[in-house]
């Protein structure tokens, strides 16, 4: 008894010092020196360490050796230390080595993205198609810096694979010559693996199969793996969404623990459920969704109170059912949202509870957290208060019914839903006040259109056509937004912990360029270096009547960074609030669902244990990239399967991208971009602005700007990597161009360069987010694509550039997911 007393006391004595001891303690029962005191420790004795030798210094147990080897290599994978050689342990950072994660690209090169991008002037390692022979995309690396590669960007060299991180991928077969490989469908895995017939399951080639590897690659060997699941063939119906499901690791099947807790559930609230609730079921709430929708979360009811009015907003009680770290969570945790596919929804829950128990359908008992809101006459809501409640939805309304009855009262549906009438004619006064707030506030609306798919019977698009936002759709959004706002204040003022939506402003960076490019077109951006959402707001009302006003919107859009979520309360720039959270989506967003913990914790006068909230924003932020990856990839793919039969047409479009290698054009009708390879444009050198979104060829001066409007022919269609290939209709400049090289004639340094050339603006007007075409000017003519007027002026052919550039073709419209329900923000 002394003994174990006496060794447990030089225990405490020698991690006394760890600065982390009472956050070990609050994790394990069994407290383990923490990371950092490891790290002091083999700082402390300055060389390379034998896990036996730390085993003394920091007296481990016999009885914790196995934990504290699982420390040690956690450490190792994320790249704090290294085993050389002789298996002895070294602090990665005296060794000058970067850990990282590798990111693939197409042509066999890649990159290592630092933890730690201090370490090298914030850039990223540029890796050879040598070094990457050993990798695979998403593997977590430690490199040493090399020198520069001959573009001047540092180039690394692998030390240490740290984590393997792909163990399955999605792919297809390919036989030649007796051998079986298959070739990833994610292009940022270059590497093919290798089959043994053996293991093949008798995939045929051409098929999509799910392969586990069994040997990773190295700098002497291929990838090996065994095919564990044929999937089908390429072009049937839906596999392009099989196929974006595993390429982008997306849980697509719940667990049978999830689905047996969910359909244990009754199938109707139960009397006993209604303890500590509110009754709101005689309130007239309704809900308002898309036509397609499935999952009703929300519902709304306004009325007059006083000098002002009453909101109530209720949302799904999810919380109720889905309890942290049971089998439902955990599922709901790993899939962060739904995800929404054209014609098929990934939910976030199973669907007996997202499509039943947890929706808010009409004439049946739902619990709910109601969100009771008291606005003034100007629109500002003054008071609020939080609690759960049980409802029954008097009605299940869509955008395109409550628009059509708000704009026309007299009408045929209006008479049909005479009963609701004053509901939502309450509704519409209270949006309307909210919305004079919004503009008041300053937040920023740009101004853009969606469209919708339409399929066939086989599953391909039958034609893609545009969908406009309607009244609705933003009176709606303006009762969750004033919701959303209440819940971040609620839980910033109750002073406990949240997972706030931020939204920060143009880093210095893009303010820089954002500046220089509005300079040219005469305007500047106030706020000096942070400017406010007013600020945006303010230049988008000085541009919204030009003809370029879609040109200007886009580049200010594209300023600006991507919301996330996060614990730290930043803001949310856009919108121009202070304190925003997201509470009105919990049957589709994490988030939404912690938010609701929380409140129900703090009206409980408790405190919601969510664990490291940090890790948490980070993980909801990575979910809804994914969703938005994969959903981008599925819609791609169909269009370039939509586009198959129109190779050879000629269409008008808008420069949507400008890139170094060329320019994203989007078509008129069939809301299609595709690439307009800087080969194409002419038969010149072309250099890439990226503060001026132009190229601008050297010996011409001819300029293609984001907005300008082309005449393009489709010439390639690739469904293997999803991509469409244009090239320019009546190119002037081109190979055959007959250059006058008289040496008494200007030479190339005495032309007009890219820059040095005002821009003329066409007065065309184009929709969606695209602008117009600052065109070259010749004499008094305004000419697409043409060489300036100089001693080798181009000649009569220029004629023909501009009548086909005064052309005013249909607005282009942005291309959006099909069956993703409206954003409520």
């Amino acid at each position: 008894m002394t003994k174990n007393s006496d060794k447990n006391k030089t225990k405490q004595n020698k991690r006394s010092s760890d600065p982390h001891a009472e956050r070990e303690a609050g994790r394990y029962d069994t407290p383990l020196p923490s990371r950092e005191l490891v790290l002091t420790t083999m700082s402390e004795q300055g060389v390379p360490l034998s896990v036996e030798q730390l085993y003394l210094l920091l007296d481990i147990g016999e009885d914790e050796r196995l934990i504290f080897n699982k420390r040690l290599n956690a450490m190792e994978r994320e790249g704090q230390i290294i085993k050389n050689r002789k298996g002895a342990l070294c602090i990665a950072d005296k060794l000058d080595l970067i850990s990282g994660v590798i990111q693939g690209h197409p042509d066999g090169f890649g990159f290592l993205i630092p933890d730690d991008k201090t370490k090298c002037n914030g850039e990223d390692l540029f890796l050879s198609p040598k070094e990457m022979s050993q990798v695979m995309h998403g593997d977590r690396a430690m490199v040493r810096m090399s020198g520069l590669d001959r573009r001047g960007r540092p180039e690394g060299k692998i030390v240490e694979v740290l984590e393997r991180r792909t163990q399955k991928l999605v792919g297809r077969v390919v036989q030649t010559s007796g051998v079986t490989i298959v070739a990833a469908e994610d292009k940022r895995i270059n590497l093919d693996i290798l089959i043994p017939y053996h293991l093949d399951m008798g995939a045929k080639a051409g098929q999509v199969v799910m392969v586990e590897l069994t040997e990773q690659p190295s700098a002497l060997a291929q990838p090996m793996g065994k095919v564990v699941e044929i999937l089908g063939n390429y072009a049937d119906s839906g596999m392009e969404i099989e196929i974006a499901l595993r390429k982008h690791n997306l849980p697509h099947e719940f667990s049978a623990e999830a689905t047996r807790q969910a359909e244990a559930y009754p199938k109707l609230v139960q009397a006993a459920d209604y303890k500590g609730r509110i009754d709101c079921r005689e309130m007239s709430l309704i809900t308002i969704d898309g036509e397609t929708a499935r999952d009703f979360d929300d519902a709304v009811y306004a009325e007059p109170q006083g000098k002002g009015w009453r909101l109530v907003v209720a949302i799904a009680d999810v919380s109720f059912y889905v309890k942290p770290n049971d089998a439902l969570d955990k599922g709901a945790f790993d899939r962060g949202n739904s995800v929404y596919f054209p014609r098929r929804v990934i939910p976030m829950l199973p669907e007996a509870l997202s499509n039943g128990l947890c929706s808010l359908n009409p004439d049946v008992e739902r619990l709910c957290m109601i969100c009771d809101m008291q606005v003034d006459g100007l629109g500002i809501v003054k008071q609020y208060k939080f609690y759960p409640s049980v409802m029954r939805s008097k009605a299940r309304m869509t955008y395109t019914q409550v628009h059509e009855i708000l704009q026309n009262p007299q009408g045929e549906l209006a008479q049909e839903y005479a009963w609701l009438m004053p509901q939502l004619q309450h509704l519409n006064s209270v949006y309307k006040l909210m919305l004079t707030q919004r503009e008041k506030r300053g937040a920023i609306e740009f101004e853009t259109s969606e469209t919708i798919m339409v399929f066939n019977d086989q599953g391909k698009i039958d034609s893609i056509v545009p969908s406009q936002r309607n009244e609705a759709h933003k009176l709606i959004e303006e009762c969750m937004l004033a919701a959303n706002v209440c819940a971040a204040d609620f839980l910033k003022s109750n002073e406990h912990p949240a997972l706030y939506r931020i939204h920060e402003g143009p880093t210095p960076e893009k303010l820089e360029l954002l500046r220089t490019f509005m300079g040219e077109f005469g305007f500047g951006v106030g706020g000096g270096d942070k400017p406010h959402a007013k600020d945006y707001g303010k230049l988008l009302d000085k541009i919204r009547e030009r003809p370029d006003a879609q040109l200007l919107q886009t580049v200010l859009l594209r300023s600006m960074q991507q919301a996330v979520y996060s614990p730290d309360n930043l803001g949310h720039f856009g919108l121009a609030y202070e304190a925003y959270a997201h509470f009105t989506s919990p049957i589709r967003r994490y988030p939404d669902l912690l938010i609701h913990r929380a409140i129900k914790a703090v009206l409980n006068g408790e405190k919601y244990k969510a664990g490291d909230w940090t890790q948490l924003g980070i993980q909801c932020s990575m979910t809804e990239r994914r969703a938005d990856d994969a959903t981008r990839d599925v819609t791609n793919w169909l269009k370039c399967f939509y586009m198959q039969d129109k190779i050879g047409e000629v269409f008008e479009g808008t420069v949507a991208g400008v890139t170094s290698f060329g320019l994203f054009v989007a078509l008129d009708g069939v809301y299609v971009e595709g690439l307009l390879h800087v080969t194409e444009l002419g038969n010149d050198y072309f250099h890439y602005d990226k503060a001026r979104h132009e190229m601008a060829g050297e010996r011409t001066g001819v300029r293609y700007r984001l907005g300008d409007r082309l005449t393009i022919k489709v010439v390639r269609v690739d469904l293997e990597t999803t991509k469409i290939d244009f090239t320019l209709v009546n190119k002037i400049n081109s190979l055959d161009y007959k250059i006058d090289v008289n040496s008494s004639k200007s030479t190339v340094g005495d032309k007009l360069r890219a820059g040095e050339q005002k821009p003329v603006k066409s007065t065309t007007k184009f929709g969606d987010k695209f602008g117009t075409k600052p065109a070259t000017k010749t004499g008094e003519r305004l000419t697409l694509g043409s060489k300036p007027k100089s001693k080798t002026a181009a000649k009569s052919s220029t004629k023909s550039a501009s009548k086909n550039g005064d052309k005013n073709p249909p607005k282009p419209t942005q291309s959006r997911k099909s069956t993703k329900r409206t954003s409520k923000r």
